[in-house]
């Protein structure tokens, strides 16, 4: 069974609604992307995020 709970990332209200009842934004799924080990494209998901704030998790100073 799929979840309907969305949460509003501006003002972080969950809702069961598309639209934000406080601020009028577009809401999104509260729940992460389920797990697969065939996942055919992790290792690129993994190089774009190291690529993008490094090996210990920081932005690169360049990208400030």
């Amino acid at each position: 069974m799929r979840s309907s709970l969305r949460r509003c990332p501006k003002c972080g209200r969950y809702s069961m609604k598309e639209k934000c009842l406080d601020c009028s934004d577009d809401t999104v799924t509260a729940h992460p992307p389920r797990y697969s080990p065939d996942d055919r494209y992790g290792k690129y998901r993994r190089e774009s995020i190291i690529e993008e704030y490094g090996e210990n998790g920081k932005l690169h100073n360049d990208r400030i």
